[in-house]
């Protein structure tokens, strides 16, 4: 079956799998250490009243019961290797759950 992910999700996905297998697009998973991502908007390019550049933006969530996980370093590498903005923009122990939660705000041309 062929891929038909857009090119900015194949890239984000990608950038999730260079780390883990461990990942959810927009839903928790059961496990003790996962990504979840999701796209929440655009912020193309517009020239001439047209688009033309698309640029798809979105988070990830990292929820890990390790308190310095390596993977947080680890999907910041993916994103750069990969050409993927980005900006870390929370990490908050979640008491409740005894998680900690990373988070990132990223942008991907499509």
């Amino acid at each position: 079956m062929a891929n038909t992910a857009p090119m900015w999700a194949q890239k984000i996905i990608l950038a999730h799998r260079d780390v883990t297998n461990k990942v959810s697009h927009g839903g928790r998973l059961q496990s003790s250490r996962y990504f979840v991502w999701q796209e929440d908007g655009r912020n193309d390019h517009i020239s001439d009243n047209a688009h033309t550049e698309i640029c798809v933006t979105g988070s990830t969530d990292l929820f890990t019961k390790l308190e310095f996980d390596p993977w947080a370093e680890e999907i910041e590498a993916a994103f750069d290797a990969r050409g993927i903005s980005w900006a870390k923009t929370d990490v908050v122990f979640e008491p409740d759950t005894l998680f900690w939660h990373h988070a990132w705000d990223w942008q991907v041309l499509g």
